[in-house]
């Protein structure tokens, strides 16, 4: 397969168990993935997992609010060195455009990866605001947006069109659900898919015989109900 996958999570242990074993080929966290594994040290964290991991890709977010403040932090995750992209939100909370500062941090050229992306007019802005010469990754969250009811297949075929004339741009398949959505970015052209431990180790599942599949599945009911001493008397 083409797509890259990337592992999506914030538990040191496992990423270091990903490079170690090459199953992926980057990395991406964030804030609320940080505090859920109970991390409360964000430039230690960060610094361990670079040392970590020195070669291959990895997201860190910024976690300000105000831009000239997201500017800063930009600066200073970048200069923790590894292969580091800076994570910038879309928006702040108010819902203000980042564009000017994405801008701004690429044409310095900082690698970006812009976040929380669920709109084709959010994509064109990004790309506009780019800078060719500078690495990015910009992330459609096309779980999110099945989640809302709407196929996200159309419009992350539409994105990859939209930045095809950025070469160092790359379009990145974010919140998967299920296995099936790498072969979904796969045929889109997406360049890269975040998953989760539970995703990437349901790889081993891919081409499997549903036959034995379906058997392995009857088994598991019949052994649990054994166990579980279920009775119909």
């Amino acid at each position: 397969m083409k797509v890259k996958l990337f592992l999506d999570g914030a538990e040191i242990a496992q990423m270091k168990a990903a490079y170690a074993a090459r199953s992926v080929m980057g990395f991406t966290t964030n804030p609320t993935l940080m505090r859920k594994a109970g991390i409360t040290d964000y430039e230690a964290f960060a610094r361990e997992a670079i040392a970590a991991i020195p070669d291959l890709p990895i997201s860190f977010e910024v976690f300000s609010d105000d831009f000239t403040t997201m500017e800063r932090e930009a600066r200073k995750i970048a200069s923790w060195g590894g292969d580091t992209y800076i994570k910038i939100p879309i928006t702040n909370t108010a819902g203000d455009s980042a564009c000017p500062l994405i801008k701004h941090l690429s044409k310095d050229g900082i690698s970006l990866n812009v976040t929380a992306l669920m709109t084709l007019d959010q994509v064109k802005d990004v790309a506009a605001a780019i800078d060719p010469k500078s690495r990015s990754i910009i992330s459609v969250f096309a779980g999110r947006i099945a989640d809302t009811g709407i196929d996200p297949v159309p419009m992350m075929a539409e994105s990859v069109r939209i930045l095809s004339s950025i070469p160092k741009a790359e379009l990145l398949w974010a919140s998967p659900r299920e296995l099936l959505n790498l072969f979904q970015a796969e045929e889109c052209g997406c360049h890269i898919i975040t998953a989760t431990k539970d995703i990437v180790n349901k790889m081993s599942l891919v081409g499997k015989d549903l036959d034995e599949y379906s058997l392995e599945t009857v088994k598991m009911f019949y052994f649990d109900a054994c166990a579980a001493g279920y009775k119909i008397v």
